[in-house]
């Protein structure tokens, strides 16, 4: 079926520059001097520890005392792709840590109602042609894409090679033996030639700083630690009919709690609904898989949609390209490719590409705010729940439950913008806009530690490179890397996640790249028996130099959105070498180029290889 550009409001319809003084009053009223600080690491005198896992025991083990060649910290997404691509170079002599019980990253610890994807499935689950797995609909539920996550771990031959249940509170450079040494809080000591940390961007759950969130008496939990045994039905069926007397409170109206609203409000006897920012919630159709299509799909059906979708979601569609996807994320450069298509695809200057496109954005913003009027009955909670800011200043989202869920008499959305947060917590619920609601459950859909410290995201107590440097001594200004995956003075040491390299629309499709990457070069080093590889300080400061030369001044745009975690809270330029969205310049593709014609050199220019294979281990 041919997806047409989306119905949306015509330039004429709107006002552009009373749309961006809007824009900035709502950033403003938003906008919180103290930054991340906003937010606190959970305690278990607040909260649930959250290395204590709800989903199943720990059993007990001894501790291991072993040499491999690489560790891999973290079995969700990046580290299963760093662990697929070890496995596709031979390389089989390696363990996955993680604190989960199982591979799955964020989707074995998010298991509230509703979670599904909110990326499409068919691009956002990789391997599918390797493994030969469908999804079993457009926007996979969340126990599918665990247990996916699962069966590759299980078909490339990796899973018995997991310690689950297991926190890395130490990683130091013993030089004597070139080696890490890797510690855990099971009193593990592990000497690795080589370790990937592969911890991902949503690994660590955050809460909001509220003062006085140690005195209330009800029951508190983050989402992604959802608490079944309270709310009643389970991650299978979520019926939470033990809701059916309580009064729960949500803080948050991200892409968690969209999903979860909906469930509050078919259960609870009263729901409030804490938002500081309204998120942009496009209708989400959802069918199952159409088998006739799954079977019409040519051998590299998966390739071409990743490169289809990310050319949407963050270029722009060349002539001829039809849009595969036909969802909010590629809305803007569907719509953008009609209007270049009847133009006859005119040659325009960046300036002049940007400048149409922006057009374009505030049309489709204004489609977005319209439709809550369609949705909502209340004028006055409607007026709340439109976004406000420019379109990926806050992750695009999608549902056909959310905004009805305002209809129903015991929903109430509780908007603290003007405070700028819920003002405080007592005994008996929490205070915003100076009123007191009282409360038995407070929910926080807070998000995660994103872009907040590297202590704070990694949760490693030490990072010990040569001479006992500290890696976030090393990194407190910014990243300086190699490739985006190495830096000099931590030999043997890699890192995958959005760090000064490419950056792709599909954060799988970037891992597993990232994976063959460091599998490469980890693969070359222990080929030529001289397993210690590091990049060289000039090698190091010329890429970062080529990176930095190269990059896209985002600065005006960082300043113009609303709080959040893509602007590091508001922060400013503190802390833009930590943005979470540095990208590439020239572009995934380039990137991708400047990656396999440095392998294909085969010289691994820029890194020192040292030490021998045959080098005896110290004890």
């Amino acid at each position: 079926m041919t997806c047409l550009p989306s119905r949306t409001p015509s330039a004429d319809e709107i006002d552009i520059p009373a749309l961006k003084a809007r824009y900035a009053h709502e950033r403003d009223k938003r906008t919180r001097s103290e930054g991340q600080e906003q937010y606190a690491r959970p305690t278990g005198d607040v909260v649930e520890d959250y290395v204590t896992d709800p989903h199943q025991p720990v059993t007990p083990r001894d501790a291991i005392t072993e040499d491999t060649d690489v560790v891999v910290l973290g079995a969700g997404w990046s580290g299963i792709m760093a662990a697929y691509q070890l496995v596709k170079q031979g390389i089989t002599d390696f363990r996955v840590v993680d604190t989960a019980g199982d591979f799955g990253g964020v989707w074995y610890w998010n298991r509230y109602p509703g979670i599904q994807c909110d990326n499409e499935s068919y691009i956002y689950l990789p391997l599918l042609e390797e493994t030969g797995f469908m999804p079993s609909r457009k926007f996979a539920d969340g126990r599918e894409i665990q247990g996916y996550a699962r069966a590759i771990a299980d078909k490339f031959g990796f899973a018995d090679k997991a310690l689950f249940h297991t926190q890395t509170n130490g990683l130091r450079w013993d030089a004597e033996i070139d080696r890490w040494r890797v510690s855990t809080n099971r009193g593990d000591e592990i000497r690795a030639r080589f370790v990937i940390i592969a911890s991902g961007v949503l690994n660590m759950p955050k809460l909001p700083g509220i003062p006085g969130i140690e005195k209330f008496k009800g029951k508190m939990f983050h989402s992604a630690r959802w608490d079944y045994d309270y709310s009643g039905g389970s991650y299978e069926n979520p019926v939470l009919d033990k809701l059916a007397d309580k009064r729960v409170a949500i803080v948050g109206t991200g892409a968690t709690a969209i999903q979860i609203v909906p469930y509050l409000g078919r259960y609870a006897k009263q729901a409030y609904v804490v938002q500081r920012t309204p998120s942009s919630v496009d209708e989400r159709p959802n069918p199952p898989t159409d088998p006739d299509w799954a079977k019409s799909l040519q051998p590299g059906w998966q390739n071409t949609r990743q490169i289809n979708f990310h050319r949407a979601a963050m270029e722009a569609f060349h002539p001829g390209d039809e849009d595969l996807i036909c969802d909010i994320w590629t809305e803007i450069s569907r719509n953008l490719a009609a209007e270049f298509a009847e133009e006859g695809w005119p040659a325009l200057t960046p300036e002049q590409f940007m400048a149409k496109r922006d057009v374009v954005e505030f049309r489709v913003m204004e489609r977005l705010r319209r439709r809550v009027d369609d949705l909502v009955e209340d004028p006055a909670t409607a007026e709340a729940l439109k976004p406000y800011y420019r379109f990926l200043c806050k992750r695009p989202l999608s549902s056909d439950e959310y905004y009805p869920t305002f209809n129903r008499p015991n929903v109430e959305l509780v908007d603290v913008s003007l405070t700028k947060g819920v003002e405080a917590m007592t005994e008996k619920g929490f205070i915003a806009n100076g009123k007191e609601y009282e409360v038995d459950c407070m929910i926080f859909a807070s998000g995660f530690e994103v872009t907040s410290d590297l202590e704070r995201r990694w949760g490693i107590d030490t990072i010990e490179g040569r001479d006992g440097a500290s890696i976030y001594d090393h990194w407190r200004d910014g990243p300086r890397t190699f490739h985006g995956v190495m830096t000099a003075g931590f030999p043997n040491q890699f890192y995958m996640g959005y760090i000064q390299g490419g950056l792709n629309a599909s954060v799988t499709e970037q891992n597993g790249r990232q994976g063959y990457h460091i599998a490469h070069i980890i693969a070359e080093a222990l080929k030529r028996g001289t397993p210690v590889v590091e990049p060289t300080q000039t090698a190091m400061d010329a890429y970062v130099t080529h990176f930095e030369g190269n990059e896209i001044d985002m600065s005006a745009f960082s300043r113009e959105c609303t709080p959040s975690y893509f602007n590091n809270e508001g922060e400013g330029e503190g802390k833009a070498k930590w943005r979470l969205f540095r990208a590439y310049a020239p572009g995934w593709d380039a990137f991708q180029t400047l990656l396999t014609t440095w392998r294909e050199k085969g010289d691994l220019e820029g890194l020192s290889l040292t030490g021998s294979s045959a080098k005896s281990l110290g004890r």
